[in-house]
């Protein structure tokens, strides 16, 4: 694999109608997208909204590669209560109806709580199996549907906000229908990127790339940080990565000075992949 297929979040566009998005999108190159589900961009509850989306889509020739599933301080799969954990699953079963209506072949999900802080130590346990048992709910319903689950790694001061955590997760999934999307910024703040291609490299699917400087998740484009991301195209060429990158960048700025910041960067990884396809050769004609 030298290179790897590239698309863009219309998350980047949140503040913009659905489809005025498309359009920036379409003119700036971008045939691949993952479709944000921010209620004021696409309400996924909205069947006919979600309808017209998908209809769009199509017109404008785009592949809808991905849904990200809606997240906030009232969703929680990791609960203590009963309640609110029932809710939070229905949402989730909300934005897999929408992902399959729009064709998209993968939904991502954040797999546990919004809320600042990691629990308790006494919580843990229970918090960790409640998330799994509603992932697991939301699994097959995925699986009935076609489309894969996607866990993302989360910020390092929320649950399963560290690669180990979200190791558990994964093994606690009965479906197969599973995999794992890397958020690049998240990673590096936790100070996982380093090793987190190799942990998990069979279940690695999907990478939202975005960068930061260390201190907080900027979600900028991938260059104007501090992430090494020649090191990360070699982990991803080392593993064999052979899926997707989004590039998942703040909303900040003009919709066309959004679309420079993406050809942009993803100018700059596509350099990167040949500087690192080159180095293998050369290496690989000296040993």
């Amino acid at each position: 694999m030298t290179d790897w297929p590239y698309g863009i979040s219309t998350g980047c566009f949140y503040k913009t109608p659905f489809e005025e998005s498309l359009r920036y999108i379409r003119d700036g190159g971008f045939t691949l997208i993952e479709v944000c589900s921010y209620p004021e961009h696409l309400d996924c509850h909205n069947l006919k909204q979600v309808a017209e989306a998908a209809n769009a889509v199509d017109r404008m020739g785009i592949e809808p590669f991905s849904l990200h599933a809606p997240f906030a301080d009232n969703i929680d799969i990791a609960s203590l209560d009963r309640e609110v954990r029932k809710h939070s699953i229905r949402e989730m079963m909300v934005a897999c109806e929408a992902a399959a209506t729009l064709g998209a072949r993968q939904i991502v999900v954040h797999p546990g709580p919004e809320k600042e802080g990691r629990p308790v130590s006494s919580e843990w346990y229970d918090r960790s199996h409640n998330a799994a048992d509603s992932l697991n709910q939301v699994a097959e319903r995925c699986r009935e549907l076609g489309i894969y689950l996607l866990l993302e790694n989360m910020l390092p001061h929320l649950m399963f906000g560290h690669i180990c955590d979200m190791l558990f997760l994964l093994g606690s999934i009965n479906n197969t229908m599973l995999g794992t999307c890397l958020d690049t910024g998240h990673a590096y703040l936790s100070g996982d990127l380093h090793t987190v291609v190799h942990k998990l490299s069979g279940h690695l699917k999907m990478i939202h790339a975005n960068d930061n400087r260390g201190d907080r998740d900027d979600h900028l484009p991938p260059g104007d940080g501090d992430i090494d991301w020649q090191a990360l195209i070699h982990q991803l060429r080392h593993y064999r990565f052979q899926g997707t990158i989004i590039l998942e960048l703040n909303g900040n700025g003009t919709p066309d000075e959004i679309m420079d910041g993406a050809r942009r960067s993803r100018k700059y990884l596509r350099q990167l992949c040949r500087k690192a396809e080159m180095f293998d050769q050369e290496w690989g004609k000296n040993r």
